[in-house]
């Protein structure tokens, strides 16, 4: 089936660089390098380029433009994803954002995926009021989640596809709970000095040591309570609510995206030319055109 958001290889090298971007800005405090009993400042530049690098790949993600019915899908399920994340603010984990994100990048393809989990937490962040310095970290993890689903092997169908996308929503959710942690940890318990570390960021230590500090740090505050909590309600959303859901996305999906050829013949050809396009079930259609003194042929696709 076509994407909704068809992806250029432009637009997927674009998106491959500020995804390497994005995660160096979340990893910075395990690339950063200091001698002992510096003092390292927070990378307000890293906060000041982020939201540039999503515009960024959102104009070139969208750069042959949203046809108005595509447009219309994700506008409605970024509300839907806005107000499901109301209603389920994370408390225990509880947020059924995630899974309408994962199922629609598995429907619309990985740029559609990319697109609705910026729209979605930014959607969210304002009917929750959740507008901080955090909010283009979220941004940038939901997008890929969202484009992670897109990218899922194809060939499965069925029992399988409902297993494969409750077992990558259970990756997701801690994936997304350790990036969101790593952007915070050196700000949550500030920046030690050697000899007083406890579970902070030391400039100067080996990386072993600030990921061994990270990651006791990330075990005890997310991934035992928010994180395994986001994990279970991800894949029971997928098992019990993912069939139907994927059943509708797909209808919507074969409704908006179309594809087919206009073929004019010049006097003296024999025959008259057809069009060809995709029904709604996805099957072949033709119907004839008048003959013209033109020849042309044309494909679009939304």
């Amino acid at each position: 089936m076509s994407r909704a958001v068809p992806l250029s290889r432009r637009s997927m090298m674009v998106m491959g660089v500020a995804s390497v971007g994005g995660l160096m800005m979340l990893m910075w405090p395990l690339l950063v390098r200091q001698s002992a009993g510096g003092q390292v400042g927070p990378p307000f530049v890293f906060l000041a380029l982020l939201p540039v690098v999503i515009v960024v790949v959102l104009a070139e993600v969208t750069e042959g433009g949203l046809d108005p019915r595509v447009l219309a899908v994700l506008g409605v399920l970024s509300a839907v994803n806005a107000v499901l994340r109301g209603l389920s603010p994370g408390t225990a984990g509880v947020e059924l954002v995630f899974f309408l994100l994962i199922l629609g990048g598995r429907v619309f393809g990985a740029g559609f995926g990319f697109v609705l989990g910026c729209t979605s937490l930014f959607a969210s962040a304002l009917l929750t009021g959740g507008v901080g310095p955090w909010l283009p970290y979220q941004m940038l993890v939901s997008a890929w989640v969202g484009m992670g689903a897109g990218l899922l092997p194809r060939r499965f169908t069925g029992r399988a596809e409902i297993a494969m996308l409750a077992a990558y929503g259970v990756v997701a959710a801690y994936v997304f709970g350790l990036l969101l942690n790593l952007s915070s940890w050196p700000f949550v318990l500030g920046i030690a000095e050697p000899g007083h570390t406890g579970l902070s960021f030391v400039p100067g230590d080996p990386l072993s040591e600030n990921l061994h500090r990270f990651l006791v740090y990330t075990l005890i505050t997310s991934t035992g309570s928010f994180d395994t909590g986001r994990a279970i309600t991800n894949a029971v959303a997928i098992v019990v609510l993912g069939p139907a859901v994927l059943t509708t996305l797909r209808r919507a999906a074969r409704r908006v995206v179309v594809t087919g050829n206009v073929e004019k013949t010049l006097p003296g050809d024999v025959g008259a030319p057809s069009v060809g396009c995709s029904d709604e079930h996805g099957k072949e259609a033709t119907m004839s055109t008048p003959s013209s003194g033109l020849r042309s042929e044309a494909g679009s696709q939304i």
